[in-house]
């Protein structure tokens, strides 16, 4: 999907990826970070957010839960993480990374409560009544009063599948005064997902239907004399996107993909976020005139079509396609269309969610200054990895 945008954005990213690959600091099925552009871009993303208003919370995820990066972006200007689960707050907090908001897109569950309420935590998300009562039971106990908001959903909405959570707009008239009886939460937001996506036809980031329902709910609390302090629309916050949201008093959002410059709006590199991130991986075998690479990385929703294929010796790449992948198998090879030398790297560029992958990450600094260093090897989930690719 990035292929094209990385080549001409970031040319010197593939270059120390492939020069690691070969001193064997790091191993097939590997993500490798620009380091020094995901700074950059962060500082782009700060500043935009400033102009308008706007308090951006960093998203890990994408990252692998990436803790030694979510902690220079922290230093950077960022106010806090958004946690989406529960195990990714105890990974972040396990590394001194500050947590601000969690609830959303999991819910804590009942045993986390205390330690989230007690951590501080500036906001929880919240899905049900029931969860509003935990939530201000563990509060009261600890002499707290935790701010909490509600995550709202309309029929006509767009839900992801395993995301379908929320209250409905017909009966936050009967729900806010309940929680709002509630003396150990604060009822200070609302948010939604997704509130922006990218619209392939007109090529360009557009409002969905959830962010109109989100705009509704918040019309509604303020009727009941409800102040919010947080309208937080998550989804394709970028640069480009956060004067929009300011237009609808959005107060919070949540980049992650903007980090690494993988918006779909970046796919011709003409974004100010610029790529930061590659797929690296090595030809295994062939079988019946195809290529198979190490797999593990693989993302059913990254739109993953092309790759780059080097020899191993010289530095001129060789285009490649991606055969279709069986999303119902696991993805232990990539299939690339034709035969190419067994033991060959092999980059790509695409949407990610590291956290659900198999790969390592690799944080490199000074690319941009020729001169790559491998600052540290972590696994998907945000642990350590002794040694790169040598031991």
């Amino acid at each position: 999907m990035f292929t094209g945008a990385l080549k001409a954005q970031n040319p010197a990213l593939i270059e120390a990826a492939c020069e690691l690959w070969r001193q064997g600091a790091i191993l097939p099925d590997t993500w490798v970070i620009d380091v020094d552009r995901v700074m950059e871009n962060g500082r782009l993303l700060l500043e935009t957010a400033a102009r308008h208003g706007i308090t951006l919370y960093l998203m890990t995820k994408q990252l692998g839960r990436n803790p030694w990066l979510a902690q220079k972006l922290i230093e950077l200007g960022f106010p806090g993480t958004v946690a989406v689960d529960f195990k990714e707050a105890r990974t972040l907090r396990k590394a001194d990374v500050p947590v601000s908001h969690v609830g959303h897109l999991v819910q804590i569950p009942k045993s986390q409560i205390t330690e989230n309420v007690l951590a501080p935590v500036e906001m929880i998300t919240v899905f049900s009544l029931e969860k509003a009562r935990e939530i201000s039971a563990a509060a009261l106990e600890n002499g707290r009063v935790q701010p909490i908001m509600l995550k709202v959903f309309d029929p006509q909405d767009r839900l992801y599948p395993g995301q379908e959570a929320g209250f409905s707009l017909a009966v936050l008239d009967e729900v806010v005064p309940v929680i709002r009886s509630l003396a150990g939460v604060k009822l200070a937001g609302l948010t939604h997902f997704p509130c922006l996506l990218w619209d392939d036809e007109q090529q360009q980031t557009l409002p969905t239907p959830n962010l109109h329902t989100l705009l509704k709910a918040r019309d509604r609390l303020l009727a009941q004399g409800v102040e919010l302090e947080q309208l937080n629309a998550p989804s394709a916050s970028s640069c480009s996107t956060l004067a929009l949201l300011a237009s609808f008093g959005v107060t919070h959002a949540e980049p992650g993909h903007a980090l690494t410059g993988t918006i779909p709006a970046n796919q011709h590199g003409d974004q100010p976020e610029r790529i930061a991130m590659l797929y690296l991986t090595e030809v295994s075998h062939h079988f019946q005139g195809n290529s198979y690479c190490f797999g593990g990385g693989y993302y059913r929703r990254g739109h993953a079509q092309n790759a780059l294929v080097y020899p191993l010796q010289g530095h001129t790449s060789i285009p490649a396609s991606l055969l279709p992948m069986d999303e119902s198998s696991i993805d232990y090879h990539i299939p690339l269309a034709g035969e190419f030398p067994v033991g060959s790297p092999v980059v790509m560029c695409f949407r990610t969610q590291i956290f659900v992958t198999r790969s390592d990450v690799a944080l490199v600094s000074g690319i941009s200054r020729s001169a790559p260093v491998l600052e540290a090897v972590y696994d998907s989930l945000g642990n350590p990895v002794s040694g790169g690719g040598n031991e």
